[in-house]
């Protein structure tokens, strides 16, 4: 019989942190914690394999027997039992999947509540009033989480959360803890005959049936639509599912010898160490997450409870040894007594993931591969944001909380709904809220930075945003947020939807208007761990660059050469730009000619300043490859100057580009095939990188160029426009009194150019991938229309990941594969690379060095991310052979 529930309490359990795939990172933690005598909770949790069965399966049937018998274990443990009259049993009831995904499922707490035990709580406790401040949040819980009570769709608060507000208004206080028990009984009554007139449906009086609803509900949750954009988002896979744990409650709401917090070993916006977190005196744990009151700092618990304050600091220093890793603790304090109801690896900001790496190594926690292994390579983009300049800070508006470091300028929206939309449209903007909850986890996507009135530095918005790597300033008391007004007030002033704001989440600090900002630097820890990187990855890694300033940025991140340099992107300047036009649009050999005389000299000169720039290193220089409706003239002035430039009338500019234009120009009058209509072309760039080359090399620049002939897919274009280029080059050089060698080769983009590699290897010293090109044409998608669809195909699982984001190793991948083998076969020291935007992602990296590449190509602020993802590849390819 298939065991589908681990126990676990009393220093006994059936899991470990092992099993984490089967219960869950929560489940498997807390199995962890128990067998190492820390104080947790007895439950047990329901595996990970019952999700997947969860949609077509009676889980009381399948369940049953195994989730009885571990009630009354727990019962046991606790001396109560579910439902008694006397001495009820309560639950908490939460999801935990393998891979961490902090607020986006849902939670149930206090179960087992009715009008009966309620009461029995009350008598056990001494306490009517905290026995109904538990009954109203666990119906409120339970109404939204299992039977669908939720805000209108112009609703602007839960239900719940409203007519607490309202009776709270009613009654002239401020705070729940002003509330009295007949206050709160009134309430339980109030949300029940909501749920009521809203679904139709009355809340369930037998605990048993709470508890089955409320399973179902949790593995339900994650198909949730936050859940589900979560996993998207961080390219988790959806199958791995969600466990379920059922725990006997403790309480932090029973007076003020109670208190419930969240805790880091060490600053999770940082990476210093110290303990960091909050934590609240008389209340439950969604108090301090949901951020409706703002807590102490976890440090004032030593004040409040000095035995308490010294037993976590023991517990958290224990954890974080024997996990290995910096932890993220959930904590109760019921009447003196500490439980742990949570730890896992905390998340962290890039800045913080890479200090702490490097520092549990100096520490001798773990070893050098170890800590390059736990580095998400995609959060390194993080630490080249730019923050604000000291220098230009305008005056304060209003501060919070520095929950998120980093800074962001932008337009200013009240929803997750309107910061999608407005992003979508290329706005930069701030999502602003009283509170942030799950649900809002699309909107702090789009948005560059959040800011919040409540919370803390472990609410919601906080622990989301540094996970995303956006600022984030919570708590911030000096303003108002009239959310459906779309206002945000500041003293007298008033700011609306669309208002530009600056927001420092290092500092707490929110600015009117734009703020100065300076650009990035990398710390010494990061610098350390680079250098560790650098010694295991085999890849090389280069950059896409066009120019000499993101040459000059990305040989600071690290890059080894530049792999594509795109020169049709040197021309969109707009005193460039009308020569290109005037070469296209030449009716004329001769007027061709001369438009590209025009073109030789600002050629030649970005050529010269990226040799400079890439002094020793290669320079792969991709021949013109534009689509030519990215450069003719659309509009009426852009044709009128053209027309007076070339002498021609604006009729006859306009009959020109009408001829030139083309149903799909992305497989049109492009690359080499221009070439084969217009050689001058690119005998015109290969003179000018030529003379680029010579020059620089008179300058004592060790050159290293590379020259790719780009959308080939017949084996003659290159066997024709080969000895062309040559002739230039050698020309230029015998000009200049100069010898350099040179490499001719590739790009391979086509499927058929995979196909047939091996014929065209015969006249490359190189192949190069551009796999942007390939994915579309393998697909047969214009990645510029995909964006309509394509979202479609994820959300129902038609493709699992973006393959213009992610390489695609089934299809792309195995023509890569063929290209690779031909091209070998052919030339055994064939060089190979790829130079499409999968170059700086770490999936599609780690393809790239198992199949033999030689390097990788990605624009420059994805240069160190490629790095760790090549030595993590390698990392990951010795443990295999061993």
């Amino acid at each position: 019989m298939t065991q589908y529930v681990y126990r676990f309490g009393a220093g006994e359990a059936d899991g470990s942190a092992e099993l984490k795939q089967l219960l869950g990172g929560k489940g498997a933690n807390l199995a962890e914690m128990t067998t190492l005598g820390i104080p947790v909770p007895p439950g047990f949790t329901i595996s990970t394999e019952v999700c997947a069965l969860e949609g077509d399966t009676d889980l009381k049937e399948l369940l049953g027997e195994e989730v009885t018998a571990s009630l009354s274990r727990v019962g046991e443990l606790t001396e109560t039992a579910l439902g008694d009259s006397k001495a009820p049993l309560l639950l908490s009831i939460r999801s935990g999947a393998p891979v961490s995904m902090p607020g986006m499922m849902d939670t149930i707490l206090n179960l087992g509540l009715n009008d009966e035990t309620v009461l029995a709580l009350a008598e056990q406790t001494g306490d009517l009033r905290f026995a109904y401040d538990c009954y109203r949040r666990f119906v409120a819980m339970y109404g939204e989480v299992v039977m669908g009570v939720h805000a209108d769709a112009d609703g602007d608060m839960q239900p719940f959360a409203q007519i607490l507000a309202d009776k709270k208004d009613e009654l002239g206080v401020v705070e729940d803890s002003d509330l009295s028990a007949d206050d709160l009984k009134s309430l339980v009554t109030a949300f029940k005959i909501e749920i009521l007139k809203r679904v139709d449906q009355s809340f369930p009086e037998d605990p048993m049936a709470q508890l089955w609803g409320a399973v179902k509900a949790v593995f339900r949750s994650w198909q949730n639509k936050r859940a589900v954009f979560y996993r998207r988002m961080n390219n988790i896979d959806a199958s791995v599912g969600t466990a379920v744990t059922v725990q006997a409650m403790v309480f932090g709401n029973m007076g003020d010898d109670c208190a419930t917090g969240v805790a880091f070993t060490r600053n999770p916006s940082t990476g210093a160490p110290g303990f960091f977190g909050e934590f609240l005196v008389n209340a439950q744990g969604e108090d301090v997450v949901a951020g409706i009151r703002t807590p102490q700092d976890v440090s004032e618990l030593e004040t409040v409870m000095p035995d308490m304050h010294k037993e976590l600091l023991g517990v958290a220093g224990r954890l974080e040894r024997h996990f290995g890793d910096m932890q993220d603790l959930e904590f109760t304090i019921q009447r003196d007594r500490l439980w742990l109801l949570q730890t896992r690896n905390g998340k962290r900001t890039g800045a913080a993931m890479v200090k702490v790496a490097v520092d549990l190594v100096q520490e001798g926690h773990i070893d050098k591969r170890e800590a390059i292994a736990r580095i998400d390579a995609n959060k390194l983009d993080e630490i080249l944001h730019p923050t604000l300049d000291p220098e230009g800070k305008p005056a304060v508006l209003a501060k919070g909380l520095p929950a998120s470091p980093g800074a962001a300028v932008g337009r200013i929206v009240f929803t997750a709904d309107e910061a999608e939309a407005w992003e979508a449209r290329g706005e930069e903007v701030l999502l602003v809220r009283n509170d942030t909850s799950p649900e809002d986890i699309h909107g702090m996507k789009a948005a560059g930075g959040v800011l919040t009135a409540r919370g803390g530095m472990t609410s919601h918005a906080a622990v989301v945003a540094r996970g995303m790597g956006k600022p984030c300033v919570t708590a911030c008391r000096g303003i108002k947020i009239f959310a459906k007004q779309k206002q945000l007030v500041v003293g007298t002033q008033i700011f609306t939807e669309g208002d530009v704001l600056t927001l420092d989440g290092s500092s707490g600090e929110i600015f009117e208007g734009t703020a100065g900002m300076i650009p990035a630097s990398a710390s010494e820890e990061f610098d350390t761990l680079m250098e560790w990187v650098d010694d295991v990855r085999r890849l090389k890694i280069r950059t896409n660059a066009d120019t000499a300033v993101d040459a000059k940025t990305a040989r600071s991140f690290g890059a080894e050469g530049i792999g594509l340099c795109r020169t049709e992107h040197m021309f969109f300047a707009p005193e460039r730009i009308l020569a290109v036009r005037e070469m296209i649009l030449a009716d004329s050999l001769a007027s061709r000619v001369a438009a590209l005389d025009k073109i030789l000299p600002m050629q030649r000169e970005d050529f010269v300043d990226l040799f400079r720039v890439m002094d020793g290193l290669p320079v792969t220089i991709r021949l013109l490859d534009p689509p030519l409706h990215e450069f003719l003239p659309h509009t009426d002035k852009d044709i009128a100057e053209v027309a007076e430039s070339m002498g021609r009338s604006i009729e006859n500019v306009t009959q020109a580009v009408e001829e030139l234009s083309e149903v799909n120009p992305m497989l049109g009058h492009r690359g080499c095939r221009l070439a084969v209509s217009w050689p001058e072309v690119y005998e015109t760039q290969a003179r000018a990188i030529g003379e680029a080359a010579a020059i620089a090399s008179k300058e004592g620049i060790v050159v290293e160029v590379e020259i790719m002939i780009p959308f080939v897919s017949v084996p003659a274009e290159l066997r024709a426009l080969r000895p062309l280029v040559t002739e230039q080059m050698d020309a230029a050089f015998s000009r200049a009194g100069v010898e350099l060698d040179y490499k001719i080769g590739t790009m391979i983009e086509l499927p058929r150019a995979c196909l047939i590699a091996g014929e065209i290897a015969e006249h490359a010293d190189f192949f190069s991938f551009g796999t942007n090109d390939l994915t579309q044409t393998t697909y047969g998608l214009s990645r510029d229309d995909s964006g309509r669809f394509l979202p479609d195909y994820l959300e129902r699982g038609f493709m699992a990941k973006d393959p213009f984001a992610c390489l695609d190793r089934a299809g792309v991948g195995a023509l890569i594969r063929v290209g690779v083998e031909q091209g070998r076969a052919v030339k055994t020291k064939l060089k190979v690379g790829i130079c499409g935007e999968h170059g700086g992602e770490p999936s599609s990296v780690e393809f790239c060095h198992h199949e033999g590449f030689d390097y990788v190509s990605c624009s420059p602020y994805r240069v160190p991310i490629a790095r760790v993802a090549a030595a993590q590849a390698a990392l990951r390819g010795e443990a295999r052979c061993k």
